[in-house]
């Protein structure tokens, strides 16, 4: 396996005379944590935390008040858990999380490459509409498909230029929006700080259908696929050796928890503005909408406008994080999937210039357009469906094995407690998992509503 040093700059410097990671790289002296030792984390907390996240947790807030508080801070956990997990697996062997599914077995390629490329297809659609829900909101006056088209274009012009420090300013402007507008809005609805205390006790509400609420702020809010890609971004940032790694815990930490209070702003918003006066909002994305009509009755249009932009950031930030990241993790799939599995290293990771990386960026882009025009076929959403339920256990549970393979130095394989969290990990995405494939295929069959 051949190695990669970074200079003093960060950036990664080839070295054909490094084999695999040395005793002394091992023990070499960690970096040490400066206050600004963030960025590829918040790449990842930013992907994670879309449109759909914000409308599951206003949801929850709506029906349940702040009964399931406690939830969101066990999704928080649970992300830092297996995104260090990502991080430490590769700073520890220099292998990316797809070379390292590859000594799992070939089956992991099978199911990685359809999941990626029918993932993509519905993804790119999504992601373009969510954007220009906002946009249109803001300028009725233009069609939302020329706000979703041109949102995508750039994502992609931004990502071809292959500058990861610019993506990484405009992921932290966009997140810093995103915190900024949120936060504000759930200060105005003046929360009661007691109730949002009591939230923190765990208790499960007795209504049906109250555990998948409960499953999916712990298990579902925070990115699917992007936790994988964090190994990514940590070789575009040039942190790709084992002195990285207590940096790496605080960029992981650092992100997740401010994900973490996003989430519970968000909840607040859903207790205060609509569970307060028993207001429901629309499935999907549009129940962002609903509620910045509820923030114009109440406090005027200046804080409706001020939503609508933290949710244009929220959107273009996951849009652009999975522009970049996905597309890296399509190049090292397409590149290497064929190779043997002992012979991979971090060299072999393509980069965003390479051909496999700029055919997904434009699958994720140009023929998801179809969509938006056609109503989506009803077969590639079940399909859909059914491999995104699957991944979140597939990423915990392969996590769960290679960070105790061999192939990791001992001082960072799993501890006790690293498998006892991961193994938790794993369960409720099992379980989340199933919950979802039951509402997939039950209609199939005739089964459930």
């Amino acid at each position: 396996m051949t190695g990669q040093r970074p200079t003093d700059t960060g950036h990664p410097v080839h070295n054909p005379d490094v084999v695999g990671f040395t005793q002394a790289e091992i023990d070499e002296p960690r970096v040490k944590i400066k206050w600004n030792s963030l960025g590829p984390g918040i790449v990842a907390a930013a992907t994670g935390v879309g449109a759909a996240d914000l409308v599951a947790t206003l949801t929850a807030g709506s029906r349940y008040g702040y009964m399931l508080m406690w939830a969101v801070v066990l999704g928080v956990i649970f992300k830092i858990v297996l995104v260090e997990g990502t991080g430490r697996y590769y700073l520890s062997t220099g292998k990316t999380i797809f070379q390292g599914w590859r000594t799992l077995g070939s089956w992991t390629s099978w199911y990685f490459g359809i999941y990626i490329i029918i993932w993509g297809f519905v993804y790119g659609a999504t992601a373009m509409s969510s954007v220009a829900l906002p946009l249109a909101a803001l300028f009725p006056g233009v069609d939302s498909k020329v706000f979703a088209i041109a949102s995508g274009l750039i994502g992609l012009a931004l990502v071809w230029i292959n500058k990861y420090g610019l993506i990484e300013k405009l992921m932290t402007v966009l997140i810093g929006i995103m915190f900024f507008t949120v936060l504000l809005s759930a200060a105005l609805t003046a929360p009661n700080l007691g109730e949002i205390l009591t939230g923190l006790v765990p208790r499960l509400p007795t209504e049906e259908g109250a555990m998948f609420y409960v499953l999916a702020l712990a298990g579902g809010i925070g990115g699917t696929i992007t936790l994988a890609a964090y190994g990514y971004w940590l070789r575009e940032k040039g942190w790709n050796t084992p002195k990285w790694m207590n940096v790496m815990r605080f960029d992981n930490s650092v992100s997740y928890i401010l994900t973490g209070i996003f989430v519970i702003a968000t909840m607040i918003m859903g207790v205060e503005l609509l569970h307060s006066a028993g207001l429901a909002i629309s499935a999907g994305d549009r129940g962002l909408l609903d509620v910045g009509i509820v923030l114009a009755d109440r406090y005027g249009e200046v804080f409706a406008t001020i939503f609508l932009i933290g949710f244009f950031a929220a959107s273009f930030s996951s849009l652009l994080g999975v522009w970049h990241g996905v597309s890296l993790m399509f190049a090292d799939f397409w590149t290497n999937f064929r190779k043997p599995a002992d012979s991979l290293d971090q060299d072999d990771a393509p980069s965003l210039e390479s051909k496999p990386a700029r055919f997904y960026l434009i699958w994720l882009t140009i023929l998801p357009m179809s969509l938006l025009f056609l109503d989506r076929p009803i077969f590639l959403i079940l399909l859909y469906g059914t491999l995104g339920a699957l991944f979140m256990p597939f990423l915990a549970i392969t996590l769960l094995f290679l960070s105790n393979q061999k192939i990791v130095p001992a001082k960072f394989r799993n501890r006790w407690f690293h498998n006892v969290l991961l193994g938790i990990t794993a369960l409720v995405f099992v379980v989340l998992g199933g919950n979802e494939l039951y509402k997939v295929l039950a209609p199939l069959w005739g089964g459930g509503a």
